[in-house]
């Protein structure tokens, strides 16, 4: 077993091990903590694989941006999570029933994989030589170029994704005072001002 295949079990179990833990964990902040060892993680792996920009781009953006984010928003907010849980307690039978599924749906797969006689060669060859061409500009051509269409439409998904999520979060508090800026637009100039004749040495 050479260097390449001790590293990439450590990376593999590593990111398992993360991955399971975040979910796991009751502790909010233990659980970004966790999603953040599972990052590093996968760019380990990518660093393996010979695509060293991309882990990059995973720790700078996901650990340095988005798991930071995740951790400041759960140590900041004054969230009730005993209320969470308790909402959540009533979905737990839908959430196994999903969960089964999802794993006879794996274990079918599984039973019927069937290594290609190329698979070896195209694991060993996934970017392409140094020589010819950098990873980063394979990445480019991959994404904005072969893969174009589903690139935009990933990119559609998480724009419906996160408009969603606004809209199920949302929360509109009674008593708050709030803009209405049609009312700004037509109030009447007259009524809105009123001038006031201030005579010397007396107050409001």
């Amino acid at each position: 077993m050479t260097v390449a295949d001790i590293a990439f079990y450590g990376f593999a179990l590593s990111v398992i091990t993360g991955g399971l833990f975040t979910v796991i964990s009751k502790n909010p902040v233990h659980s970004v903590l966790w999603l953040i060892l599972a990052f590093l993680s996968a760019a380990g792996l990518f660093v393996l694989l010979g695509a060293e920009f991309v882990a990059m781009l995973l720790i700078i953006v996901y650990v340095g941006a988005v798991a930071v984010l995740f951790l400041f928003v759960v140590m900041m907010l004054d969230v009730d999570f005993a209320e969470l849980k308790a909402e959540m307690a009533k979905y737990m039978p839908l959430a196994l029933l999903i969960g089964v599924v999802i794993l006879m749906q794996l274990a079918l797969a599984f039973g019927v994989w069937d290594t290609a006689d190329q698979a070896q060669a195209l694991r060993a060859n996934v970017a392409p030589a140094i020589e010819d061409m950098h990873n980063t500009e394979a990445l480019g051509l991959l994404i904005y170029d072969k893969y174009f269409l589903l690139f935009q439409l990933a990119g559609l998904i998480l724009l419906v994704a996160m408009v969603g999520a606004i809209m199920l979060t949302l929360r509109h508090r009674p008593n708050i005072k709030r803009q209405d800026v049609l009312a700004q637009m037509y109030r009447d100039p007259a009524k809105a001002l009123e001038l006031k004749d201030m005579k010397p040495g007396q107050g409001l």
